[in-house]
């Protein structure tokens, strides 16, 4: 099979797995197993496209809604608990389903220290999500649990118990890192970034860094690397085997997240490939291990993660190699720059249509920070494990690399999400996209030249129009949050959004820097810590609250008084249950 023949097969897998019609699956495995036997690429396409769409809507159909019930049983965690809030969200089998689970209070904390694996015997309910969304649909979630009380747990199968053990370890041997610092080294090392601050979280947002927080081909290829030791001491299909299971056992440890299955079944066909002494370009690699992966979970083409993973390795493997030919420098510089040029331009439509924007800062911060992501990674697979083996001070000896390395890369994101930069729609994505052909074509250093000019200019709009449009008096960002802003006096109201990470975004995408009056409309402890955030990121001024509210510092104002600042009037007028305001223009613009 040619590599065209092998891209037309990842290609139809994924139209067929997106069509996901009722094709009757036995005539499209007929048509397969003719096809192999005749050797006919084309015809396997076919069966591919067939074979794919049956599957897909087999898979939607097994997204069985519950009817609303009370459920007392075991279920086995297929995620590790995250911290969302007061409460705590775990992905969850149970009796064949999958459920996103919740839990509160003591239940939350008997199941903040469990791992993916652990299994604990549950009381509480179970309903049916409506409407059903494509990021749970891919997980093959169709079903929300809320757990009342946990009675017991016990640890999960072995394999389970050892990955668990090297995760465990691995931060263990960390803990002299602070905590912002200790959350982006899990995250960089085994892809957990659940204890990530809501700041940082932004910072990384801003930064086009969350990738590598995101476990890759790359932490793949340095598994290997740091198996290969002990893997050359047997022949060639002992060689093989350890390969397999290295690969199964990192994906273990890593969660089996979307970028982790397309890294593992790449490493997989091209140990394959070389077991039967067989080339297999990269192109082909990545093509063969979508087909497989779709075939094996259709769903998975409704995971943003997938498709990005597939996008980003694509943009590397077609574009990488010939730019960084004609990129002028030292070989290291431009090879870096190709392969970050590559992906961030393969994955900017996608990024785009789900998140709303490209930050512009991702080519420079990607250029400074990924060098030194790599031998963090390393380093945390290897003396990592031994530092968590030995602890005390001597392990805070082994990780003082780390934390000069980490913090370099949180001070690239920080600089980042604080420069202002914006980020790039489509009308700059085509005018970078169309200015890149021109310098791609282009013979003459003039006119590569020129290209090049037109290029920064490009990425340079979305930061001029940041600072020189003229915002609107009131705005309601997309998460609910209210802005009012007049010249340099700026009043936010919390309103009803609940996530730190999201309200943080919206002002920063709305080129909020300041808050003269936050408004925390109902005085709770999610907006209590959504106050805390912000004045880490930005200066805030004065806080008010309803009265009984759990805000240290806060003003409590009632219904009919009036705060003002700068040339805005906020008009409380109501206070219970929660907070009403009208903010108004002063009719004395110099009040204070």
């Amino acid at each position: 099979m040619s590599d065209r023949h092998a891209v037309a097969l990842a290609v139809a897998a994924l139209a067929g797995a997106w069509w996901s019609a009722a094709v009757p699956l036995v005539p499209a495995i007929i048509l397969g197993v003719v096809a192999l036997a005749v050797r006919r690429p084309w015809l396997l396409v076919a069966a591919v496209l067939l074979l794919s769409s049956s599957l897909g809507a087999r898979a939607w159909a097994g997204l069985d809604p519950l009817e609303p019930s009370a459920f007392d049983g075991e279920a086995t965690l297929v995620s590790d608990p995250v911290p969302v809030g007061e409460g705590m969200r775990v992905f969850v089998r149970a009796d064949g389903r999958r459920y996103e689970a919740w839990a509160y209070g003591r239940a939350a904390r008997d199941l903040s220290d469990r791992l993916a694996g652990d299994r604990v015997s549950v009381t509480g309910s179970a309903r049916p999500i409506l409407p059903l969304p494509d990021y749970q649909a891919a997980r093959h979630i169709a079903n929300r649990l809320n757990i009342d009380r946990i009675h017991s747990h016990r640890d999960g199968p072995a394999p389970y118990r050892l990955a668990n053990w090297l995760r465990r370890t691995i931060a263990r041997g960390a803990e002299s890192l602070d905590d912002d610092r200790l959350a982006l080294f899990t995250g960089l090392s085994y892809g957990d970034d659940r204890h990530q601050s809501p700041v940082v979280s932004d910072d990384f947002r801003a930064s086009g860094l969350t990738h590598l927080l995101a476990v890759s081909g790359q932490n793949m290829a340095f598994v290997l690397i740091l198996a290969r030791p002990l893997i050359e001491r047997f022949d060639y299909r002992g060689r093989w085997v350890l390969t397999l299971g290295a690969i199964g056992f990192f994906a273990l440890v890593t969660r089996f997240e979307p970028s982790v299955l397309r890294a593992s079944v790449m490493a997989a066909i091209a140990a394959t490939a070389t077991l039967m002494g067989r080339e297999a370009s990269s192109r082909r690699v990545l093509a063969l291990a979508v087909a497989l992966l779709v075939l094996v979970d259709p769903l998975l083409v409704h995971s943003v993660a997938f498709r990005l993973s597939v996008a980003a390795s694509t943009g590397i493997i077609l574009w990488a190699p010939r730019l960084a030919e004609r990129l002028p420098g030292p070989r290291i510089l431009a090879d870096a720059m190709a392969v970050t040029v590559s992906a961030q331009l393969a994955v900017s439509p996608l990024l785009i249509a789900t998140f709303g924007g490209v930050p512009v800062a991702s080519l420079p911060t990607n250029l400074l920070a990924a060098p030194v992501a790599g031998p963090i990674m390393m380093w945390s697979l290897s003396a990592g494990v031994a530092a968590g083996l030995v602890g005390g001070p001597l392990a805070q000896v082994i990780h003082w690399p780390t934390s000069v390395g980490i913090g370099w890369i949180q001070a690239v994101a920080g600089w980042a999400a604080s420069a202002r930069l914006g980020e790039l729609q489509i009308p700059h994505l085509v005018a970078v996209s169309i200015g890149a052909v021109i310098w791609w074509l282009a013979r003459r250093r003039l006119m590569r030249a020129a290209a090049a000019g037109g290029l920064a200019m490009a990425l340079l709009v979305p930061a001029v129009a940041l600072r020189i449009a003229d915002p609107p008096f009131h705005t309601v960002l997309d998460s609910g949050v209210e802005v009012w802003r007049h010249h340099h006096a700026t009043v936010v109201l919390l309103g009803a959004n609940r996530s730190t990470e999201r309200l943080l975004e919206d002002l920063r995408r709305a080129g909020v820097e300041t808050v003269d009056v936050a408004v925390a409309d109902r005085g709770t402890r999610a907006q209590r810590d959504q106050i805390l955030s912000l004045k880490e990121r930005m200066w805030v001024g004065t806080v008010i609250a309803p009265p009984g509210h759990q805000i240290g510092g806060a003003t409590t104002v009632r219904t009919g008084q009036q705060v003002l600042v700068g040339g805005l009037i906020v008009e409380v007028t109501s206070h219970n249950p929660r907070l009403a305001v009208a903010v108004t223009l002063s009719p004395d613009t110099g009040a204070v």
